[in-house]
């Protein structure tokens, strides 16, 4: 469901002080709904939209703000997640606007799950870095693990190559479905048309925190396998950098 209302956005939380969604201090808006039903979310109550917890386009300004001094000392900013940001494109783009008038850096943390339309190309304009989160290069295991192909993913990324826009891939590293030697290569293969554009490939290890959260919702958790051990992850990590990426592990 995409909402096009530009004033209010529905709004699932928000967290002042980050540090691991984008360069620096960052205020953090965690949006409601999304598309995908990826079987390792860890905040499946992300999912759902409810009309009882809005924002309105002022208050966001405000509350980003207040800790403005802080974005200008550690070159940070206001990064919108999710749920899926893109969702509510008019909203983010009426309060992106209005950030910049501060010359707030802004970034969204995105699947990349979405149509192309004007309020998508009018929201790439006034985002200076995208975090895209890779669910898996394969179709196939794509619809697997999300219940939707790849396709508009792949059509995002070009669509961020076209209007040249800073990048961080964000890869989750799971045992038995992204963790292999093959896997590695293919990712590699997937994002090498955007190499110009990425300043960084964050691998971020799977982990079993949210399936409290699934229980809590009366969703039944299907993923049965346990985080990766170190060795796996550095030895992804060391294979993406041999390509001539720069790679962190979250």
């Amino acid at each position: 469901m995409i909402f096009n209302d530009e004033n209010t956005g529905y709004i699932h939380s928000y967290l002042s002080g980050g540090t691991v969604d984008g360069p620096g201090i960052r205020f953090v808006l965690f949006m409601q709904t999304c598309p995908l039903r990826c079987r390792f979310c860890h905040n499946p109550d992300t999912w759902y939209y409810n009309e009882n917890n809005k924002i309105d386009v002022q208050r966001a300004l405000k509350l980003v703000l207040q800790y403005k001094d802080f974005y200008f000392a550690t070159n940070g900013g206001i990064t919108v997640s999710g749920g899926e940001p893109l969702m509510q494109p008019k909203f983010v783009l009426n309060l992106f606007k209005k950030l910049k008038e501060y010359n707030i850096h802004t970034c969204i943390d995105t699947s990349g799950y979405v149509d192309i339309t004007k309020n998508i190309t009018d929201l790439i304009e006034y985002t200076d870095l995208f975090l895209v989160d890779i669910k898996h290069t394969n179709n196939e295991e794509h619809i697997k693990l999300t219940g939707k192909p790849n396709i508009k993913v792949i059509n995002f990324l070009n669509a961020l190559l076209k209007h040249n826009k800073k990048i961080w891939i964000r890869q989750v590293i799971m045992p038995s479905v992204t963790d292999s030697s093959d896997y590695a290569e293919s990712l590699i293969n997937l994002i090498e048309p955007y190499r110009s554009i990425i300043d960084k490939v964050e691998l971020l290890p799977y982990h079993t925190m949210g399936k409290d959260k699934w229980e809590k919702l009366n969703l039944k958790y299907t993923l049965d396998i346990n985080p990766p051990d170190r060795e796996t992850l550095w030895f992804v990590k060391d294979k993406i950098e041999k390509n001539g990426y720069s790679v962190i592990l979250s």
